[in-house]
């Protein structure tokens, strides 16, 4: 949230090529620091909350990498560059679990290089991948990515980014910025990061409640949820390349709310058919699936037993569980479906758009507010669902969602016919 916006004012007035190579070397540092958090005698909690601070500030070059997009392509190339990029995006959180998994055979004891004093195992051996990575990243950068520039129209226009030029290049078309579009966009693309956050950290503790799984099983099936949300958003993002050209960027992110908000509302409570409930003293009595008289009445004759296995079920703590719905996991499924479509068209489409209403000045900076404000909402969106949900349960926090939702589109319904592209707006290219 920090770094974008200065990685982004940094890639307008200098190579793009400086900011990207120092932001991935940021990362490679952290990475090998949280490799080696373990030799220090003391104050080992400091450097590990160091590196991943670290790791985060080197993450901020999404919005370098989006504003060069946004210059290297013309209007029409646009869309399918950024579904490209989000697909690889969303590719690499597949994988990311992936190779963790894998490396958790290594064990935690795992294999210790006595020469330099690293340790390489289970914990180390993602980060010390995620450092290799980023070396290799960087030797592409320097070897591979050249600076471009085209106009909306995609005729090679003057590079500041670049010191060379030549002499067929065109002059930069100028005009203001519809800054209602871009403050707007930016609002969407808020609420939007915050939206599919909440519903990331909403996976464990719902299913814990509703479906009485332990902690292990709520881990375990909700990570195999969301890695077949990243296969079914690559998939989307490929579809969208072609959609977007008959309907448009301004539809797609339509029709992703109000897929959103349909994915919301199957997910309220809905019935007379309540979760089991976790004893608050007890370590496992719950009660099966009944109405609301048969909980009453069970709960007033259940036995009182301790047992040594892991409390499952809705804690009785929380007042709402005794009388709020159950969510079936039928309703869940249908509900991480739809979001799993809403979402990933949404986000592309969002910022396809941003970067058309800038047009084609340097975009750096405008992206990377736009970053900011998606980090923004994925540190937000967790502590509001986790704070509305703990107090009020899922009817109050979903319907709180749809509600935001309806907001949204409201909003994208109000700026609709301003969110056009640079050249489309000053009459240089027809839409």
């Amino acid at each position: 949230m920090v770094a974008s916006p200065i990685f982004g004012l940094w890639s307008n007035y200098r190579p793009r090529k400086e900011p990207l190579i120092v932001s991935i070397f940021i990362s490679v540092a952290a990475n090998c620091l949280y490799a080696y958090v373990h030799v220090p005698a003391s104050h080992n909690k400091y450097y590990m909350l160091a590196a991943r601070g670290l790791v985060g500030f080197g993450a901020g070059n999404v919005a370098v990498i989006r504003s060069y997009i946004a210059g290297a392509t013309s209007l029409q190339e646009r869309t399918s560059s950024m579904a490209n990029t989000s697909a690889c995006q969303a590719l690499g959180f597949i994988l990311g679990p992936v190779f963790q998994t894998c490396f958790a055979l290594i064990g935690e004891k795992g294999v210790m290089w006595d020469v330099i004093k690293l340790q390489i195992n289970m914990y180390t051996a993602p980060v010390l991948l995620g450092a290799f990575l980023g070396i290799l990243n960087i030797i592409l950068i320097l070897t591979v990515l050249r600076e471009h520039r085209v106009d909306d129209s995609g005729r090679q226009c003057k590079n500041i980014n670049f010191e060379e030029a030549s002499t067929d290049e065109v002059q930069v078309p100028q005009g203001n910025i519809d800054q209602v579009a871009v403050v707007a966009t930016n609002v969407l693309f808020f609420v939007i990061l915050f939206i599919f956050a909440l519903f990331e950290t909403i996976v464990t503790p719902l299913t814990m409640d509703m479906y009485a799984w332990t902690r292990e099983q709520a881990v375990l099936y909700g990570g195999i949820i969301l890695a077949a949300l990243g296969v079914e958003a690559v998939i989307i993002f490929m579809g969208i390349k072609l959609l977007s050209k008959k309907i448009g960027e301004r539809a797609l992110l339509l029709g992703g709310l109000i897929i959103i908000w349909v994915g919301f509302f199957v997910l309220l409570p809905w019935g007379n058919q309540f979760p089991k409930i976790q004893w608050e003293d007890l370590h496992n009595n719950s009660i099966p699936n009944t109405t609301f008289g048969e909980v009453i009445i069970t709960l007033w004759k259940s036995p009182r037993e301790d047992h040594s296995e892991e409390p499952t079920g809705c804690p009785v703590e929380q007042a709402w569980c005794l009388y709020t719905p159950m969510i079936h996991l039928a309703q869940f499924l249908i509900s991480a479906v739809l979001v799993g479509i809403g979402y990933p068209s949404c986000s592309v489409m969002s910022y396809t758009l941003y970067s058309k209403i800038l047009g084609p000045n340097p975009q750096g900076v405008y992206m990377g507010w736009l970053t900011a404000s998606g980090s923004a909402a994925r540190i937000l969106g967790p502590v509001f669902i986790s704070q509305v949900y703990t107090a009020w349960g899922p009817r109050w926090a979903f319907s709180l969602v749809c509600g935001m939702v309806v907001l949204t589109i409201t909003l994208l319904g109000v700026v609709y016919r301003r969110l056009i592209a640079f050249s489309v707006r000053h009459g240089r290219i027809q839409e």
